[in-house]
């Protein structure tokens, strides 16, 4: 196996399939022999790991292992360490990123493939829940992305909606070119509080509640924001705190990722076998971006993958459904 210095490099420049199959093998092997907590999963699930050829024949790490476990392939002094958000006395995730350099490269070449550089853009970020508190991977990429954009209007905005309405204003007239990136409670309280009729606008939810709101289905939540803007579309952003990358969705809750993401999508009832186009069940992710963490997650979300590889997210699973993934945790 090559170095994997020489596998990093290579991570944001797959040619195709085959390529993402060498590669993803590749870390496989690396994150099997650095990884304790990986390989003691792999072995408990007597994995025939010589003799695996292909991605889809990988297990896939639950994600709760992030909130009992420090998931590292190899012993090194973190550059970051991101933490997942939750309500009092609830346990957390965290991701120990070896270099934040390539977290960077991977969300600035991600946002460049969907929406071109971001000096091309004011961006407004209406993160309250996760400006208050540390440790937070968006906010971290959302901070990058203004000083990228390198516009006096880009920022971060707490609980100002007035002044965040009044600067759309400004801006709509201007006919300047924005992104508002918003946790979704607080664009729902923007759009009830200052709507204001601005087409152009890309509006981007993050997803979540965070129990400040009630939680609303896809199309009821995305009706509001619509009427409330005068957008046709609602954008969204797919990440988490155990994740090196993002998928972007331009509408519709259907999402793409980059080349070296993957969504596979697993049995509920048998969490140990892949469903085909189409058929609704858990999310597992491949985020090779992931070298130094696992690239290889089974998460708690539930979607199906179209023909076409994008993918939608239709829920989570409820403390009953994860009960076949928490089995694999003994």
């Amino acid at each position: 196996m090559p170095e994997i210095k020489s596998v990093e490099n290579r991570i944001f420049n797959i040619s195709g399939p085959d390529d993402f199959n060498e590669l993803a093998l590749e870390i496989f092997q690396f994150q099997y022999k650095n990884c304790i907590v990986y390989r003691d999963f792999v072995d408990f699930l007597k994995t025939p790991v010589s003799q695996i050829s292909h991605y889809s024949q990988i297990p896939f790490l639950p994600v709760e292992f992030f909130k009992n476990k420090k998931i590292t392939s190899g012993d090194f002094k973190a550059d970051e360490i991101f933490t997942s958000s939750g309500t009092s006395g609830m346990q957390t995730s965290k991701h120990y990123v070896k270099k934040i350099g390539l977290y960077e490269l991977s969300f600035i070449k991600t946002f460049e493939h969907f929406f071109g550089l971001p000096n091309n853009y004011g961006i407004l970020a209406l993160l309250p829940s996760y400006l208050e508190r540390a440790g937070s991977s968006l906010v971290y990429m959302a901070d990058k992305l203004i000083e990228l954009s390198n516009r006096t209007e880009s920022g971060f905005y707490l609980n100002e909606l007035e002044e965040i309405h009044t600067l759309l204003l400004s801006l709509k007239q201007k006919k300047q070119k924005v992104i508002l990136l918003g946790v979704t409670y607080a664009l729902l309280d923007l759009a009830e509080q200052f709507p204001i009729h601005y087409p152009e606008l890309i509006l981007m939810e993050t997803g979540g509640m965070k129990g400040n709101r009630q939680e609303l289905v896809r199309n009821e939540l995305h009706g509001i924001l619509k009427n409330a803007f005068g957008v046709s579309q609602v954008y969204s952003e797919y990440g988490m705190t155990e994740l090196m990358s993002q998928a972007y969705s331009k509408g519709n809750g259907v999402f793409e990722s980059p080349t070296w993401m993957k969504i596979l999508i697993r049995d509920i009832n048998d969490p140990l076998s892949l469903l085909s186009t189409g058929k609704t069940g858990g999310i597992n992710i491949i985020d090779l971006a992931n070298i130094y963490s696992c690239s290889f997650i089974a998460t708690q979300d539930l979607g199906m993958v179209n023909p076409n590889s994008s993918f939608e997210i239709l829920g989570r699973f409820d403390n009953s459904d994860i009960r076949g993934c928490n089995l694999m945790m003994a």
